[in-house]
C-alpha cells in the first residue's frame, strides 16, 4: 500500500492522480486532515482516511498497513510548528511499521536557516528514526512567478523584479508531483536524496517570453524587493543565490526534460 498525506493539496493530489495510472486504485491511500473533501477519491476506489498532523492518534491509524509513505510538508511555517508536526507523523509511521518514508523536504535543507530549517530538522528526526527514507529537495513552486498574474504584467509592459539577475530553478508542481509519484513506486530510492531542480531562468528571461508568447512588449524592471509586497522575500531568496544551482535529478524522475519556462507561461497566459 501507497499513502499519500495533504492530498487535498495540490501537490498531494497530482501524486494520486498519477498514482492511478501506475498503480489499482485499491492500493492507495488518502491522506486528509477533512477526508469529505477528498470525496472525488473514495469515488475512484481510493482508501480516503483522516489523518492530522496534530493529532498522532489519527495518524497512526491512518498508516496502518501502509509499505510507503509520502509525508508531504506541512503548509504550517509558524516558527515550531513544522518540526513538531513532522515528528508526530514519523513517530506515527515508526509505530504502524511504514516500510519506507518519501519526504518533500526543500532546497537548501542540508544547511537550512529561517524556515528552511524545518526541513533540516525534520530530515534529522527522518534520519533518527531508523525507518529507510527518500529526501526529495524540492525548489520552489515556479507557479509563484508564473501565474496568471503575468496578465498585469503584458497589460503594464513591464514586470518588475529584484532578483539582482541571479537565475532560478522553479519546477513547476506538476513536475514535482510527477517525481514524488515515480519515487513511490520505483525501486532503489531508500536512503537517496533527490535535488529536485527545473532549467533556469531569470526574470529578464521571463519578461522577454511573456513578450514572446502574448505577442506584447513587455520588458524587466529592477526595483526593491520592498515595492513588491508580500512577494518581496522570494525576490530576496533569488537574489540571494539559492535557486542558482542546477540539477537533472528531477528530468531523471521524470524521463524527460523539465517544464520548459516557455510551456509554463503558455500555460498561464491561457
Amino acid at each position: 500500500m501507497i499513502a499519500v498525506t495533504g492530498v487535498t493539496g495540490k501537490l498531494g493530489r497530482v501524486v494520486v492522480d498519477d498514482l492511478l495510472t501506475r498503480i489499482p486504485a485499491t492500493e492507495i491511500v488518502a491522506i486528509a486532515r477533512d477526508p469529505r473533501k477528498a470525496t472525488d477519491l473514495a469515488d475512484r476506489g481510493v482508501d480516503v482516511r483522516a489523518g492530522d498532523y496534530d493529532d498522532p492518534a489519527s495518524l497512526r491509524t491512518a498508516f496502518a498497513g501502509v509499505d510507503v509513505l509520502l509525508l508531504v510538508s506541512s503548509p504550517d511555517v509558524t516558527p515550531g510548528v513544522r518540526p513538531v508536526q513532522h515528528g508526530n507523523a514519523i513517530d506515527a509511521a515508526t509505530a504502524a511499521g511504514v516500510g519506507r518514508i518519501v519526504y518533500t523536504s526543500a532546497i537548501g535543507a542540508q544547511d537550512g536557516t529561517g524556515f528552511l530549517a524545518d526541513h533540516t530538522t525534520t530530515e534529522g528526526l527522518l534520519r533518527d528514526s531508523g525507518v529507510p527514507h527518500t529526501l526529495l529537495r524540492n525548489t520552489f513552486y515556479e507557479e509563484v512567478l508564473v501565474n496568471p498574474g503575468l496578465h498585469e504584467a503584458v497589460a503594464a509592459g513591464e514586470l518588475l523584479g529584484a532578483d539582482g539577475g541571479q537565475p532560478v530553478n522553479f519546477a513547476t508542481i506538476r513536475d514535482l508531483g510527477l517525481a514524488a509519484s515515480a519515487v513511490l513506486t520505483g525501486d532503489g530510492h531508500a536512503g537517496t536524496v533527490h535535488e529536485l531542480r527545473g532549467p533556469l531562468w531569470t526574470l529578464a528571461d521571463l519578461a522577454a517570453t511573456v513578450s514572446e508568447v502574448s505577442g506584447r512588449p513587455v520588458v524587466y524592471r529592477a526595483v526593491p524587493s520592498a515595492e513588491l509586497g508580500a512577494i518581496g522575500f522570494v525576490h530576496d531568496l533569488i537574489a540571494s543565490g539559492l535557486f542558482a544551482e542546477p540539477s537533472t535529478d528531477l528530468e531523471k524522475l521524470l524521463g524527460r526534460p523539465a517544464t520548459s519556462l516557455r510551456d509554463a507561461v503558455k500555460a498561464a497566459l491561457s
